[in-house]
């Protein structure tokens, strides 16, 4: 890999700082021609002029160099910190490329990481899913990932493995001995807690959202969702009006509750009797369900319980017979609670939290919301156990899970050869969560997923 690439590492656009990333063997070379300058010395920053080829200034500019292998790449590292804006950037990139360098391949830098031995694959992920991350508690998570805790756990379930594996070829070697029973239960029992965890972590592990979550609130026409809805976001987003049906449309603004983005969804009013326009909205309002994690169901707390709020029951059980979801999170928001209570709580047959306020009252009705979706994620806190966040990852975990279970039914029937054989699979699984078999075009792949400069 003898190519010199560069990249702009920063967003495009106005800033206070824009940030060139030069990496490789012509690294040091390019930026002595570019700097006017002989030597830098390694991690120290120096205030630097930046010229073109006719000796023209483009910027000046803090300079920072990076010897290999003391590098993010292992390699000769140059960063130019020029000031905001696509302009100057642009213009360090063109040097560079006129001077031998060229352009980085989207997510090259952490591609070079990885093969020079800096990181491994879930580190490499760990970094990816972190920028890519609107959820606190998973960017925290994933921080002890990429200081390489998930490597730290699979060597323990190799070690644990690996003890398995070695007492059973003593046995297979003095077959004809009387194996001590005292050595199967341990093993069995060492297996058998090293399997629960590992299902543990699979199971938590999938059902985690690495993704902003929607919150959609649902209800019939009038019930109080656009006022809802303003009163989270203290401002009016949405028109409010006592005609029913007035909301047509799915309206989405984002929202951080305790470090927690979230995306609120507004949906149109469900009832019978609606027009052309109308029904395309409702049919919106069903496809939200579909997606979002978690629901407000709005009922109005000053009128009976009607057939339109009935629809809006059978819509949530359709929605989790659909999806099969376990993890779709169910608020019941009764409304106008300024007026006298008409509604029986028991005709809703959800079971769910219930919370009454008054959208009139807006600063009480974000504070009781925002409350209650706060003690909802804090319960949803990740463990201190290692979190997987890649497919390849869960598939590893779910394939070493399964070749634990096939050993331990074979130590059941003392046949250690294919104990031995599932033991051996078992470890060539785990194996894979931080030193995967990957071609060439799969890392291509994997790493085109960063972003340039990464």
């Amino acid at each position: 890999m003898q190519d010199t690439i560069v990249a702009i590492a920063t967003p495009s656009g106005i800033g206070g700082i824009c940030i060139v990333r030069l990496s490789g063997k012509r690294a040091p070379e390019i930026a002595h021609y570019i700097t006017r300058k002989n030597h830098f010395e390694p991690r120290y920053a120096t205030l630097c002029c930046l010229y073109d080829e006719e000796g023209g200034l483009i910027d000046e500019a803090i300079v920072l160099y990076f010897a290999a292998p003391k590098s993010y790449t292992c390699e000769h590292l140059i960063e130019f910190q020029c000031h905001g804006g696509d302009l100057i950037g642009n213009q360090v990139v063109t040097m560079c490329l006129r001077l031998g360098a060229r352009m980085a391949y989207a997510g090259e830098f952490t591609k070079r990481a990885v093969l020079n031995g800096r990181i491994d694959i879930a580190q490499a992920n760990a970094l990816a899913q972190m920028i890519a991350t609107k959820d606190m508690q998973f960017q925290r998570a994933l921080i002890h990932q990429l200081k390489g805790e998930l490597g730290v756990f699979v060597e323990s379930v190799r070690e644990i493995l690996l003890s398995a594996l070695a007492h059973t070829e003593v046995m297979i070697d003095y077959s004809e001995e009387d194996i001590p029973q005292d050595i199967i239960d341990t093993i069995w029992h060492k297996l058998t807690i090293l399997s629960e965890r590992l299902r543990r972590i699979y199971d938590f592990s999938r059902t985690r959202s690495y993704t902003k979550e929607k919150i959609c609130l649902i209800g019939k026409p009038n019930v109080g969702k656009s006022s809802l809805l303003n009163s989270i976001l203290l401002y009016d987003r949405a028109i409010i009006s006592p005609i029913a049906g007035t909301t047509r449309d799915r309206i989405e603004e984002d929202i951080c509750i305790d470090g927690h983005f979230v995306r609120l969804v507004d949906t149109a009013g469900i009832r019978d009797n609606t027009d052309v326009i109308e029904e395309q909205g409702i049919q919106k309002t069903k496809e939200a369900l579909l997606e979002c994690s978690i629901v407000l169901a709005v009922f109005d707390g000053a009128s009976a319980f009607d057939e339109e709020d009935q629809q809006v029951v059978e819509l949530i059980y359709q929605a989790r017979r659909e999806r099969k979801m376990q993890n779709l999170e169910l608020f019941i928001i009764i409304n106008k609670a300024d007026k006298p209570q008409l509604l029986n709580e028991r005709d809703i047959c959800l079971q769910a939290p219930i919370i009454h306020i008054s959208a009139l009252d807006k600063e009480q009705s974000a504070m009781t919301i925002h409350n209650m979706l706060k003690h909802h994620f804090q319960e949803r806190t990740i463990s201190n156990d290692v979190i997987l966040s890649a497919s390849y990852q869960l598939e590893s975990i779910h394939a070493t899970i399964k070749h634990i279970q096939g050993a331990k039914e074979k130590l059941e029937s003392l046949e250690l050869e294919l104990f031995a054989y599932h033991i051996r699979d078992a470890l060539e699984s785990i194996g894979h969560i931080t030193h995967p078999y990957r071609s060439e075009e799969v890392l291509d792949t994997m790493f085109g997923e960063f972003c340039l400069g990464k």
